[in-house]
């Protein structure tokens, strides 16, 4: 029985090194349409590499911002500065609370900051948060927090990318430099990403209705524990509902459930919860490049409205 044990503990350390050579090869020099299960890509969209790699220069905020794409396209770091705030934005593409808290964990102390503005998004907290995983993984460090979030997702993509980008920052040099200028991107230094201006063709809304937000009770449990940790270093924390286009948000006939579930929130960590789709008139066509992001027109209006608004 002792030997079976044995030759089990080694076979599956054997198996364990073979896959993650197996996997270090492939991710290296196999197309990437020939692996479904891997995507580690340094320098993705949203600009998240050169945002973790500013953090350094930035400490003692007025204001940080936490969020998904709605945060690092939608809260311009330039317009808080020209109001007399400093901040700096945390946003990354498709940002779940899963990945909110590995970035609280790892850099709220660091930046140190007076208020936290942080983005909720009914869409981002329904998520399975493989998206903003990769992203995380690739373009920011990797530690026991990485793994964590990796085992909280439960993805076959996410642990392949994990493993891949463990083995690829310990065996690689690493002399990448991300461009400021992608197609219609520019990133602003702060962590803003301000987009070539273009305008959202609205659909009709009866293509879009009697649809309801499915919020996941594990990225509830996240956002608690975000809200918690924040609290406790008696950081003022404001909770903000972007605006999105009226065509998408009339689409969700749950958005009351959603504001009651904020402002409790709010309540029980001593927080504000703004829903700006009910504070301010945005416009479609006007506004947006698409159904959930504002163009810079938008991100102007909005920016200039909350400020007003929160008076800090």
């Amino acid at each position: 029985m002792r030997k079976f044990i044995l030759n089990s503990i080694f076979f599956l350390l054997f198996a364990l090194l073979g896959y993650l050579l197996i996997l270090f090869l492939w991710g290296s020099y196999t197309n990437t349409r020939f692996k479904p299960n891997l995507n580690y890509r340094k320098g993705s969209y949203g600009h998240l590499y050169t945002r973790i790699n500013e953090i350094p220069k930035y400490n003692n905020v007025d204001v940080l911002f936490l969020g998904s794409s709605h945060t690092y396209r939608g809260f311009d770091t330039r317009l808080f500065k020209k109001a007399g705030y400093t901040n700096f934005n945390l946003g990354s593409s498709a940002q779940t609370p899963i990945q909110t808290k590995v970035l609280v964990d790892r850099y709220l102390q660091d930046f140190n900051p007076k208020t936290v503005i942080y983005e909720v998004y009914p869409g981002t907290i329904s998520s399975d948060g493989v998206e903003s995983s990769l992203d995380i993984i690739a373009n920011d460090r990797i530690d026991l927090k990485s793994f964590k979030m990796a085992v909280g997702v439960n993805n076959i993509k996410v642990y392949n990318t994990l493993f891949y980008g463990f083995m690829y920052e310990n065996l690689k040099s690493n002399n990448f430099k991300e461009p400021l200028e992608k197609r219609k991107d520019t990133y602003v230094s702060g962590g803003f990403v301000e987009r070539e201006i273009s305008y959202y063709d609205s659909p009709r809304l009866n293509q879009l209705m009697d649809k309801k937000w499915k919020l996941k009770n594990e990225q509830l449990k996240n956002v608690e524990s975000i809200l918690e940790k924040i609290h406790q270093e008696n950081i003022k924390i404001i909770l903000v509902y972007a605006p999105i286009t009226k065509a998408r948000y009339t689409s969700y006939s749950n958005h009351d459930m959603f504001d009651k579930l904020m402002e409790n929130y709010a309540k029980k960590y001593d927080a504000t919860y703004y829903n700006f789709n009910k504070i301010i008139n945005v416009n479609d066509s006007l506004h947006f490049f698409d159904s959930h992001h504002l163009n810079q027109n938008g991100v102007e209006f909005f920016n200039n409205a909350l400020i007003n608004e929160i008076k800090l």
